[in-house]
């Protein structure tokens, strides 16, 4: 598959293999699965962070073939919301953090292009987003929301 915002293609990434079923060697049950997901939500971490962090630490290959539902359906379960998806905040906080850096390069033209790009991907995604219903009709982006949403 070709790149975004490039003329070449990309190298492609390896794959997980595919399972069925939750392997025996797990030793880690699906309701500590769960208290361990909401403990590490409450210390700030993002879902893929908690994913990394159970795949590593806890021996957790998959959590949805250990429990039978995503990090995200899990969180929603015991009652945590998000304002905006983690992907979407990702990339709205790596604007911020461009806009910042720019503000003290200001002949930095490369990363000038590089906030356009982000910038476009937002809009995207936010586009994306819209259409699903999952951010409000009215919602729009905006460098000034993005420092107010993200930090």
């Amino acid at each position: 598959m070709a790149r975004l915002h490039a003329k070449r293609k990309g190298k492609s990434g390896s794959t997980r293999p595919f399972l069925k079923a939750n392997p025996a060697w797990v030793s880690v049950d699906a309701k500590e699965i769960e208290t361990t997901v909401v403990r590490l939500h409450g210390e700030g971490l993002t879902t893929a962070a908690i994913g990394l962090r159970l795949r590593d630490a806890y021996g957790v290959p998959s959590v949805r073939l250990a429990t039978g539902k995503g990090l995200a359906d899990i969180l929603k379960g015991k009652g945590v919301s998000f304002s905006l998806p983690e992907d979407l905040s990702g990339l709205m906080k790596r604007a911020v953090d461009l806009q910042g850096h720019l503000k003290g390069h200001r002949k930095d033209l490369s990363n000038r292009r590089g906030l356009h790009l982000i910038e476009s991907k937002i809009r995207r995604l936010s586009r994306y987003y819209k259409e699903r219903g999952i951010l409000p009709s009215d919602w729009d982006y905006s460098i000034k929301l993005a420092q107010l949403q993200v930090k």
